[in-house]
């Protein structure tokens, strides 16, 4: 094996620099030594990444180059290069340009005829889907989701579709509706794998049928705190899955998911199937009620859910 390039370049290259998602000592030597050699470091964040460039001692000038001044940020970044500047391009967690700004300025950088230099690195996509055995052969990396209800449950029912996983980044704000919108548009049957502040203090890795998820995060209300990485398998996938590292701290497998419940909250159960059931013997209001009791789950989450099975119960 030939061995890579390392560190700086020639003048008037931009670096797209990939910075670790939680943990900081995930930032390869390379990466450092280039955050140590660039005259600016283009960041979403300067307050983010200034506790990064602190840690390898850099003394690059921060500029920022976020989703609302990406044009005139890459107007800036393009006239730094023609001064023969060296120029990384950072953004908060992750790569830049994947689910976060960046896309524009490197495709203005390479319209000037500047050379881009990818520095590789973590990657929160590629990390559950090394941890969760839900995904062997190719997948679909969406990102995130629309976020008005009615779009996203659009999107959500093309995935399904689709004959492999795809891959979804989510906001914890928003993480119940999304998993109860995945459960109605894959079916509760279909395999799932929740990853949870990936890299970081309080990481969790937890896979179950989508019908069990919404159970799983409201078993815990700190569930509903951190960013996270979905990776909803194949329709054909009904393997259960080894364990995510369920003996490790922080983590969960499946053969927990399945062990006897404490209280009604952390029951193990598809809430699909159970609203379905529900359905066949009263009206969707009483349905909810007694899911909410059986299940401790957001009373809005189940009605949801119960509109959608009954929208289905009435196709022809």
């Amino acid at each position: 094996m030939t061995e890579a390039p390392s560190g700086i370049d020639e003048a008037g290259t931009l670096y797209v620099v990939a910075t670790p998602i939680g943990h900081l000592s995930d930032l390869g030597a390379r990466a450092a030594e280039v955050l140590r050699g660039v005259d600016v470091v283009a960041a979403e964040d300067t307050r983010t990444s200034r506790v990064l460039l602190d840690r390898v001692g850099s003394r690059a000038r921060p500029m920022a180059a976020h989703r609302h001044n990406e044009r005139e940020a890459g107007e800036k970044i393009v006239a730094l290069l023609a001064e023969g500047r060296r120029v990384a391009l950072v953004s908060d967690a992750g790569t830049p340009a994947v689910s976060d700004p960046g896309a524009r300025i490197v495709a203005m950088a390479l319209r000037a005829g500047f050379r881009v230099v990818p520095i590789p690195g973590p990657s929160a996509p590629i990390a559950l889907l090394s941890a969760c055995g839900l995904v062997e052969g190719p997948f679909h990396f969406e990102g995130f989701l629309p976020t008005r209800a009615k779009a996203r449950d659009a999107r959500l029912a093309e995935l399904a579709r689709m004959p492999h996983a795809f891959v979804l980044f989510e906001a914890p704000h928003r993480i119940a509706q999304t998993l109860a919108a995945i459960a109605v548009a894959c079916g509760g049957a279909r395999w799932i794998a929740l990853g949870r502040e990936l890299t970081k203090r309080f990481e969790e890795i937890h896979v179950c049928r989508a019908g069990e998820a919404c159970a799983w995060l409201a078993a815990d209300p700190n569930r509903e705190r951190g960013e996270y990485v979905l990776v909803v398998a194949a329709p054909d996938h009904d393997t259960q899955p080894a364990g995510a590292g369920g003996a490790a701290q922080g983590r969960s497998s499946p053969a927990a998911a399945a062990a006897p419940p404490e209280g009604p909250a952390t029951a193990s159960v598809d809430v699909v199937a159970l609203l379905d059931a529900l359905l066949e013997e009263m009206p969707v209001s009483r349905a909810v009620k007694v899911a909410e009791r059986a299940t401790g789950l957001p009373h809005r989450a189940l009605y949801r859910l119960a509109l959608a099975s009954a929208q289905r119960r009435e196709r022809p």
